[in-house]
């Protein structure tokens, strides 16, 4: 019994040692994780090394656990700036995309495998859902600096889009395992009422819970080192209540950690690490417990209708969902298209598979057999193409700012400060003079291994270790002064074009030396104010409007996403790639949207395609700066 444990130990740490080391192949050649640590469970699993493991309850119950630490990781790091941002496109995905995507993927599942109506809706709603994992592991591995629209919307899909086609698997897994056939406008009811009730009560349970994790942070007095291990229980504690009341159990842990991730929580910085490590063990445990449940010698008999609807599932099911989610919030072709591409299909897609062996269903191993050959042609044939698309779509946008070195130490007994310790880099602007704001406070300074006060030390140089006290909510400010310059890409060297642009001043000036045929309103804004205007009141980071023969940049927005810096190129910019019409709907997307953008406008003139805008800027408003080819 003793060598038992051992033995079991040994192969169950060697496993997740196994996925760890993978991590490294993955960040090294770009390869989705997911698939690298699917493949160590299939290849230990009974058709490997030969573990057995067909326990489909534990494989289920297991997996909840890991993705309801996952989910609360994931709300936790969301910043409600972000969810405000991408709010709209992304519950309309996470909610009428879902179901879009069963209802056009089961219709194409009932002709391509022996199941009925129901069975097929099924293994529709297990694959609906996207890994928000797979699709940021290849992002950050390939340093992809995505366009923060395009970003905030994937991260807001795929931390609620789970919740829901969670509901529809288990509901339909009821609904056939009854053995009943009801009438479809009675299912659809039964189903509404049920998303309803379920939604609200996991809604409402998230929410009362964050608010109580935080508050019993603040009033108890908690060792730091078992204070991350309370949170994490707490946060598995609104899951399973939230369950068993009736709710979702995995919408509720993804608020609770929205709620709580965005109050001032004490030890927030304690929180975060700790419970950056948890999701990452989570992940590989669910992973490899999935892989070995699987079973590879069953593959065969399903294999080609398996892989011809996991083309369909990423040429058309998903493509489809999308344009007709992102049809109203108007953006951009090559947006629609990124954001059809990456609907990568991952673990919950594989666990969601295993609930109709859990309901006794007749033709349960083939959906959950059907679901991974699904999921791994999702991950082969869209895992290695993220970052390519994303550079030919004209996504990718220059970083901000440079390498930084940077500490966040966490204070006792202040829920207000933080202590930054911070490693001056060579170019940044405090190692070239660049004072620091007055409410920030160095306190410290180590030079050469000695320590040293701040107003002894004279100028700052590069290696310095700068301690600094600052509000928990600092601006972005003191990173872009310990920050080095940002390196651009020659590719990029044009980006922010040659000349920087004063948003402050009118537009007017720009009609009388270009004569774009701005109207009388647009004269009376400020150059900033006609940019926000024709980005539909919303300006970020790096967005440009074309007006004839040049542009004008956005370098930098405030807090309140005001502008703050404008570029102007008199280079017209590359042509962007033609993006597939089966990705964003092609011309008949441009006529649709243009038809909603009148509706939407009645009282003024309608508004010319955004690649047919027209605008320039005059001498008098454009000024050449140093860094003309850097951000301001």
């Amino acid at each position: 019994m003793e060598h038992a444990i051992y033995l079991a130990t040994l192969i169950g740490t060697g496993l997740v040692v196994a996925a760890a080391f993978s991590s490294l192949i993955a960040f090294r050649f770009g390869a989705p994780l997911l698939l690298l640590f699917l493949g160590i469970g299939l290849a230990t699993g009974v058709d490997g090394l030969g573990i057995t493991f067909d326990n489909a309850n534990v494989a289920y119950f297991v997996g909840s656990l890991a993705l309801a630490v996952i989910l609360f990781d994931s709300g936790f790091g969301t910043p409600l700036k972000v969810l405000r941002q991408a709010a709209g496109p992304a519950l309309s995905l996470a909610t009428i995309g879902v179901v879009l995507t069963t209802a056009v993927f089961g219709a194409a599942a009932f002709y391509l495998l022996d199941l009925n109506w129901l069975e097929s809706f099924l293994l529709g709603a297990s694959v609906a859902s996207t890994d928000a994992a797979a699709v940021f592991f290849l992002l950050r591995a390939g340093e992809i600096n995505l366009r923060e629209r395009v970003r905030s919307t994937l991260e807001v899909e795929s931390g609620t889009n789970d919740p829901i086609a969670i509901f529809l698997t288990i509901t339909l897994v009821e609904v056939i395992a009854a053995g009943a056939n009801p009438e479809a406008p009675v299912l659809l009811a039964d189903l509404a009422l049920g998303f309803v009730l379920n939604m609200g009560l996991g809604a409402a349970v998230g929410i009362v819970g964050g608010m109580a994790i935080v508050r019993l942070v603040d009033r108890l007095n908690l060792d730091h080192g078992l204070l991350p291990i309370f949170v994490l229980t707490l946060s598995l504690m609104v899951f399973a209540a939230a369950g068993a009341v009736g709710g979702s159990g995995f919408l509720a842990v993804y608020l609770a950690g929205l709620v709580a991730g965005n109050s001032d929580i004490r030890a927030v910085t304690i929180l975060k690490r700790f419970q950056d490590g948890m999701s990452w063990l989570a992940q590989i445990i669910m992973f490899l417990v999935l892989g070995l449940f699987a079973t590879p010698s069953q593959f065969p008999t399903i294999l080609l209708p398996a892989i011809l609807l996991g083309l369909f599932l990423i040429f058309v099911a998903r493509p489809l969902a999308v344009w007709l989610c992102l049809l109203p919030f108007r953006l951009p072709r090559p947006e629609v298209a990124f954001v059809s591409w990456v609907g990568l299909r991952g673990a919950v897609s594989i666990l969601l598979a295993i609930t109709p062996l859990l309901g006794g269903l007749e033709h349960g191993r083939m959906i959950f057999n059907a679901a991974f050959i699904i999921v791994l042609v999702s991950l082969v044939v869209q895992g290695w193409t993220v970052g390519p698309l994303a550079r030919r779509l004209g996504l990718i946008v220059p970083a901000r700012i440079g390498p930084l070195d940077k500490v966040e130490l966490e204070l006792p007994g202040s829920a207000h400060h933080e202590l930054l310790a911070y490693r001056v880099v060579a170019g940044s602007p405090v190692a070239r003079g660049e004072r620091i704001p007055r409410w920030a406070r160095p306190s410290l300074v180590v030079r050469d291994g000695r320590s040293m006060r701040f107003q002894d030390m004279g100028r700052l140089q590069a290696g310095d270790n700068v301690y600094i006290f600052v509000p928990d909510r600092y601006p972005r400010l003191i990173d872009k002064l310990f920050a080095s310059r940002a390196v651009v890409d020659p590719e990029d060297a044009d980006f922010f074009g040659a000349f920087a642009v004063d948003p402050a001043r009118p537009a007017e000036e720009l009609e009388l030396a270009y004569g774009p045929g701005l109207t009388e309103e647009e004269r009376k804004l400020t150059i900033g104010g006609l940019v926000t205007e024709r980005l539909d009141g919303h300006a970020e980071y790096a967005d440009r409007v074309s007006l004839g023969s040049i542009e004008l940049i956005v370098r930098d927005v405030d807090d309140k996403g005001r502008i703050t810096s404008l570029g102007l190129s008199f280079e017209p910019t590359a042509p962007v790639a033609r993006v597939p019409v089966f990705l964003s709907g092609g011309e008949l997307f441009d006529r649709i949207a243009g038809f909603i953008r009148n509706l939407r406008k009645p009282t003024k003139s309608p508004t010319p395609p955004e690649d047919k805008v027209a605008e320039s800027a005059s001498d008098e408003v454009a000024r050449k700066p140093d860094d003309a080819q850097q951000p301001a």
